[in-house]
């Protein structure tokens, strides 16, 4: 668990990052680009970061498919993600990445795809992992001084694999992926942070889970993938 910031200077206000497609957020790049350790330290020290839970690839690329599939295509540009936190002060980048690397101390997880929801103009996997919960409620408490009013709000995890999309058109995509839907597990591997920069996110670190064996909470062989 991170360590309390209460000495660490308290950041001054700031606008939060132009929201996305929906759910708050624009999309990040391929996780694989990203890497342990800084990077792109020519650009604004000031843009917000992002945190991320990062999902097994195998997870990940059925979300993206989805995405593929279900995107309007001039908007789907980049990957799936789930989204912890939306917008950390860009000056306090090294305090953050040293929390995720202690939040990360710990075994893999699994965690549950328990169904379907509607953002209004899209659709989106519902989340669920008691892990996930306590390790989002530690950082939150550690960087209660830094957070945004929507990243004050009860978390949510999900992964939007439609959006911008006409409200009917929505609908009838929840109800088909609802129909053939079995709720199942997927692997998180670990934590990712992003610097916001008006529109991309540009990868900071990578930080796994410390694991010796498969994530808790899933299986070895074959499981039923998401329709």
């Amino acid at each position: 668990m991170p360590a309390p910031i209460g000495e660490r200077p308290r950041p001054e206000a700031r606008p939060e990052p132009a929201r996305g497609e929906g759910d708050g957020v624009l999309f990040p790049p391929d996780p694989r680009s990203a890497r342990a350790g800084p990077l792109h330290e020519g650009r604004s020290s000031t843009s917000p970061l992002i945190v991320t839970l990062l999902l097994e690839p195998e997870a990940q690329e059925r979300f993206d498919r989805l995405r593929a599939a279900h995107f309007p295509a001039e908007r789907n540009h980049l990957r799936a993600h789930v989204t912890l936190f939306h917008a950390l002060p860009g000056e306090q980048a090294d305090a953050v990445a040293g929390d995720l690397a202690d939040a990360a101390r710990r075994p893999a997880f699994g965690v549950a795809v328990t169904g379907l929801r509607l953002l209004g103009r899209g659709v989106a996997y519902t989340l669920d992992a008691p892990e996930l919960t306590a390790l989002r409620a530690g950082l939150a408490a550690a960087w209660e001084p830094w957070l945004t009013p929507q990243d004050r709000q009860r978390h949510a995890p999900h992964v939007t694999v439609q959006n911008k999309v006409e409200p009917a058109v929505a609908r009838a995509l929840r109800d088909r992926l609802a129909a053939g839907f079995v709720p199942h597990r997927v692997g998180a591997r670990g934590l990712g942070l992003w610097r916001y920069l008006g529109g991309p996110w540009a990868p900071v670190a990578e930080c796994a889970f410390a694991c010796t064996g498969p994530p808790a909470g899933t299986r070895r062989g074959p499981s039923r993938a998401p329709p």
